[in-house]
């Protein structure tokens, strides 16, 4: 390297050693962000104790989108000083836009206790409360952000979404009915508004959107399985039946299909294709329940004796809370003359609750739809 190259490198660092928090602020404004980032560097490379100047540095780094070390900058500033104002939503911001939503919740929390009536905060929070899958403290946050925007769409898909998901259904239905009178051609809006109805137990009524659903948009995914599951819940099985092979059509993988359609075949007593679509969706899927339970009974009607037992013990495993398994099993140990696993069995079916019937949110939807991980507009 020459002597002028030399030079001219430190002159340069001599000048950001130089530099004070003006000329810092001075090129933020200008949009000399590197430049910025660099000045408040040094600042801080002089003065280790300067917290401001640590939360500076931090807003420059966000400006320039380099979250990680902005969170770094704001942490280092916050641990200077406590009781910098905004500080902390800057940093529940930075690590809301990593998509690190269990970081960003505490400095959001402290940010809105410091300003209660902060809607970024608010907004921040309850989105990162909905990404975490904590969702009555979601649409605690959200729904009153969303009463007052009535116009933003996605604010009000993500409320929605946090009330369905809170088992708060009459929220969701609400929340979908403003949706769909801004966009009634929303097939998606519509299987959602069928999840809350059904959530409700109006599954006539869910029926209902589930077929306007698959007239808008008949190759949805799951338009078809949501629909045919809802036919199955009402015992019209042929009409589920149809329903579910149109699902094929489009996914040939869709395991709950096959599992519903093997489930129709027994129940019409016709155990040889049900098994054949059981085992299909077994190899799919291996943790349906209703296959588990279904090849049981099957295997037991056949006096398959162990493939039962296998199978049974497979589904109790899955859900112990559902007593079809519990009785089938009682039916086998008292096959097999083991009367005292057969009696056990028998009072865990007894002592068991039937529960209702799982929902078509549970059915369709493992989870609900990610973040974008910005602001809805």
């Amino acid at each position: 390297m020459g002597i002028f190259a030399v030079a001219v490198i430190l002159l340069s660092v001599a000048a950001a050693l130089a530099q004070t928090p003006t000329d810092a602020n001075a090129l933020g404004r200008e949009g000399k962000l590197a430049e910025a980032a660099r000045a408040w560097r040094a600042i801080t490379a002089r003065n280790p104790n300067d917290a401001a100047a640590f939360a500076s540095l931090g807003v420059v780094l966000s400006r320039q989108q380099k979250y990680a070390e902005a969170a770094l900058a704001y942490r280092k500033a916050l641990a200077l000083n406590p009781e910098l104002p905004v500080i902390q939503l800057d940093l529940g911001l930075a690590e809301f836009k990593q998509g690190h939503l269990p970081a960003a919740i505490p400095p959001l929390r402290a940010a809105l206790a410091a300003d209660p009536d902060s809607a970024q905060a608010k907004t921040l929070l309850g989105l990162s409360y909905y990404g975490t899958k904590r969702f009555d403290l979601a649409l605690r946050l959200l729904a009153p952000l969303a009463e007052a925007e009535p116009e933003n769409a996605e604010l009000h898909q993500i409320l929605a979404q946090s009330c369905l998901w809170a088992k708060n259904n009459a929220c969701a239905l609400e929340q979908f009915r403003q949706l769909l009178e801004h966009n009634p051609d929303s097939a998606e809006t519509h299987i959602l508004t069928g999840e809350a109805l059904d959530g409700l137990s109006r599954t006539e009524e869910a029926i209902a959107e589930l077929e306007t659903a698959a007239k808008i948009s008949p190759r949805l995914p799951n338009v078809h399985f949501g629909l045919g599951y809802l036919y199955w819940k009402t015992q019209q099985y042929e009409r589920a039946k149809k329903e579910f092979d149109l699902e094929l059509e489009i996914d040939s993988a869709s395991a709950q299909a096959l599992a519903y359609l093997g489930d129709i075949e027994w129940k019409n007593d016709r155990p040889e294709p049900a098994i054949s679509f059981l085992t299909r969706a077994a190899k799919i899927s291996p943790s349906l329940r209703i296959v588990e339970t279904d090849l049981g009974a099957i295997y037991l009607q056949q006096k398959k004796y162990k493939s039962a037992e296998a199978a049974l013990l497979r589904a109790v495993g899955l859900d112990p809370r559902q007593p079809d398994a519990h009785y089938q099993l009682a039916r086998l140990y008292q096959a097999l003359g083991d009367k005292a696993a057969a009696g056990k069995q028998l009072r865990a079916a007894q002592d068991l609750h039937q529960k209702a019937a799982e929902s078509l949110l549970e059915k369709i939807s493992s989870s609900p739809p990610s973040l974008n991980l910005s602001e809805p507009k």
